[in-house]
């Protein structure tokens, strides 16, 4: 038990740090074409997990050898949902594709029943709907509804809430995978990401100094150290509670952003932030009550 508590501790760090990506996105400039700084922040994430080989007197080559289906929940995880996500924006209202996107975590908490071990504990549901209704809050602020001429968009953004919900429960099945061959799927994603910017973008680099520290902290943070915790997380942690802890966020993001100065603090953002915490605290007692059952 303690070791499942310790995994899902680590894995609520990417949480924390996907909470700093609106910010980090606001700094690097908002220019940058999306698969180029897609392609720029997987290959510091890369070189990242590099450094670590690196320290520990190895090239990392021995991690490349993994079972196929590892590789395939891999990139399609990783460059799938950015890539839905990307095409998404283009057919349909950023706000929409968000609320439709951000139901990953949702179906991360009702997916997980599949797994071997798992079950669907109601208050687990009754948590994730909470917060969910609490995200939706939040990022609905400027929504211009729901219009069936963006069909599509919302079928490709619910794609991406499928297709991330997928990696991390199927993940749980390749647990035996170290988080380390995690370096090379973003290594490879960083590839196909070029390869797309090469084809459809012009290339536009940061400009100044606060743009490059953008960048880099993508790449360090949400994108780097947040897909490796999150992989620990979901193979060896409280996958469920995780799952609802995901809605923390878009609220961390907006908190940052008011911090800032680039967002103020009202009434919708303080509801939002009441359900999802009452959300949290109701699925991680639904796993607490589990375990004290079998004891």
């Amino acid at each position: 038990m303690a070791t499942v508590n310790a995994a899902t501790w680590i894995g609520s760090i990417s949480v924390l740090l996907w909470g700093t990506l609106a910010l980090l996105t606001k700094l690097s400039g908002g220019e940058i074409p999306e698969f180029q700084l897609m392609a720029m922040t997987f290959g510091i994430a890369f070189l990242l997990m590099g450094g670590r080989w690196v320290l520990a007197g190895h090239t990392g080559v021995r991690y490349i050898r993994q079972p196929p289906f590892a590789w395939c929940i891999g990139i399609v995880g990783l460059f799938g949902y950015h890539f839905a996500y990307f095409k998404a924006m283009t057919l349909a209202p950023a706000v929409e594709v968000s609320l439709l996107a951000y139901l990953w975590p949702l179906l991360i908490v009702l997916l997980s029943a599949l797994l071997p071990d798992e079950r669907l504990r109601a208050q687990s549901i009754v948590g994730a709907l909470v917060a969910l209704v609490g995200c939706w809050l939040l990022i609905s602020r400027n929504a211009g509804g729901f219009a069936w001429e963006n069909l599509p968009g919302y079928l490709v953004a619910l794609a991406c809430a499928l297709i991330w919900s997928s990696y991390s429960v199927l993940s749980r099945l390749v647990r035996t995978v170290p988080t380390d061959a995690v370096g090379w799927f973003c290594g490879v994603t960083a590839l196909l990401a070029l390869g797309c910017h090469m084809l459809w973008e012009e290339t536009v680099w940061p400009d100044g100094l606060m743009q490059w520290v953008g960048v880099v902290g993508l790449g360090l943070g949400p994108v780097g150290i947040a897909f490796f915790t999150w992989d620990y997380g979901v193979k060896h942690g409280n996958i469920q509670l995780l799952g609802t802890l995901a809605y923390s966020a878009p609220l961390i993001s907006v908190v940052l952003l008011i911090l800032a100065g680039y967002g103020e603090a009202t009434v919708a953002v303080l509801s939002a932030s009441v359900l999802i915490v009452i959300g949290s605290l109701i699925a991680g007692r639904a796993k607490q009550r589990g375990s004290q059952r079998q004891e």
